[in-house]
């Protein structure tokens, strides 16, 4: 009796296994944006790290970025690129922007540095990318979070 059971399981056991065979899914997932640095340069400007985080199973080639900028309560511009890089699935990777902030924004950046206190910041737009073998799609972006001072780094925020 013991060993019919055994043998039943062991056959139920590999008919499911060989029904998870089918091969990896491939999923399209919404990328996120954040600022991974922002860098201010000698001249007012800012330089800015974009981490762009691909969800999807699947790689995406990112085409087009096109997001404003707020930092506190002020707008500092726009985010805007085609930067054609290629992010494998569930990866991320980083790309360099320049930007001439709004007055109002450069103020809050330096009082945040000055008082070496956190500074809050908004994405919003759109990223248009494109996965492997399919049409390329435009995601909506709205994202809220944080930047502190870099100890060590004058002029670094993370």
């Amino acid at each position: 009796m013991f060993r019919r059971f055994r043998t039943a399981l062991i056959l139920l056991s590999l008919l499911a296994l060989t029904a998870c065979g089918e091969g990896v899914v491939k999923r399209v997932s919404e990328p996120a944006t954040r600022l991974q640095q922002l860098t201010v340069n000698a001249d007012g400007s800012w330089k800015i790290a974009l981490r762009l985080q691909n969800f999807s199973s699947m790689p995406m080639r990112f085409d087009d970025v096109a997001l404003k900028l707020s930092v506190g309560d002020a707008d500092a511009g726009t985010l805007s690129t085609k930067p054609g890089v290629s992010i494998g699935g569930t990866s991320a990777d980083v790309i360099e922007l320049q930007v001439q902030p709004a007055a109002q924004a450069r103020l809050m950046v330096a009082d945040a540095l000055a008082g070496n206190h956190t500074l809050s910041y908004t994405l919003e737009g759109s990223v248009s990318a494109t996965p492997e073998e399919k049409k390329q799609r435009t995601f909506q972006i709205n994202n809220r979070s944080t930047l502190n001072p870099a100890p060590g780094l004058p002029g670094v925020l993370r």
